[in-house]
């Protein structure tokens, strides 16, 4: 029997339940959707959860899709999930948690007795910390982005080899192979020694078809490469940044980007120009070294130093 929070599962069975993480400002349960997928025959166990982001819908879209689909007779191992992480935030449909004006994922690996992030951080890792695989499912918040992975141990951590190949089998064509800050889940797996990936599945205001497409599809590419699942996976070449080059506006006024998100990037290539109300130039911005167009701003308004757009670099396939 395989139990997370009130959802329990013998081998063969579904349930879905709460996972209890602390209680609202008029005292009543706060529980998370989770649910316990144990597969017939014994195997590893895969963790996956979304939205400790409480604006990244994505992830939320790829559990919707990926749970029905898996049956626990034709499963080997078992998989646990959490649906939605960050409680406070998702039911505002805010980024940060707002009781505690805290980023979910910079949490980890949490304390029991802390803040509420760092109690829904703890209870949330108590349950990872069981997985011989983690995915923490994200999007780039509501900013434009290319669909990615990110392997967040830095490139001098033990497991960095298995995390890569996770996010290879991952397979969503782009990684981003940078050391995450602290506090990220992507961070705190691997220092447990649970290959651990952050699939940044787009960027968009609630959620995107073609993202969370990808998603569902790379959540299957694990199950059948690690053996949860029948099937055969191959592994393709991914392109993978190890770095970011991040540019700000020099001006107020409109932004107009001449790259389309994945285009290769030279040095003194236009990356956007900014104009005032009425079309005049105010300010063209080059770039500084060779990349991929990365992520963008949604919205065309900026003011002088504002963030306008991000350009992978240091790129390369593996």
């Amino acid at each position: 029997m395989t139990t997370l929070g009130t959802a329990s599962a013998a081998p063969g069975e579904f349930d879905t339940g709460r996972l209890e993480v602390g209680e609202t400002r008029d005292g009543s349960s706060v529980g998370l959707p989770v649910a316990v997928i144990n597969g017939a025959r014994d195997g590893q166990t895969l963790y996956m959860q979304a939205a400790s982001d409480g604006d990244e819908l994505n992830g939320v879209g790829v559990i919707q899709q990926v749970v029905p689909q898996l049956d626990p007779a034709e499963l080997t191992g078992t998989i646990l999930v959490v649906g939605i992480v960050n409680y406070h935030a998702f039911q505002v449909a805010q980024h940060r948690n707002p009781i505690d004006d805290t980023k979910m994922n910079r949490a980890y690996p949490g304390d029991e007795n802390g803040t509420s992030s760092e109690r829904i951080a703890a209870a949330t890792f108590d349950v990872a910390r069981q997985a011989d695989i983690i995915l923490d499912l994200h999007q780039g918040s509501t900013s434009r982005m290319i669909n990615e992975t990110r392997v967040r141990c830095g490139r001098r951590h033990r497991l960095h080899r298995e995390c890569l190949e996770l996010a290879k089998a991952f397979g969503v064509g782009y990684v981003l192979d940078q050391k995450g800050p602290d506090g990220q889940l992507a961070r705190a797996g691997p220092d447990e020694g649970i290959p651990t990936i952050d699939p940044e599945l787009g960027g968009c205001v609630g959620w995107d078809d073609e993202s969370i497409r990808l998603g569902v599809e790379g959540v299957f590419n694990v199950l059948r490469y690690y053996g949860f699942l029948n099937g055969h996976v191959d592994l393709e070449r991914q392109t993978r940044a190890k770095g970011f080059d991040q540019y700000g506006s020099p001006a107020g006024g409109l932004v107009s980007f001449e790259k389309e998100l994945g285009e290769r990037v030279s040095p003194g290539d236009t990356i956007f120009d900014v104009t005032d109300v009425f079309g005049k130039l105010k300010a063209r911005v080059t770039a500084d070294n060779s990349g991929v167009f990365w992520r963008s701003r949604r919205l065309p308004q900026v003011a002088s130093g504002e963030y306008v757009c991000s350009v992978g670099t240091n790129v390369d396939t593996y």
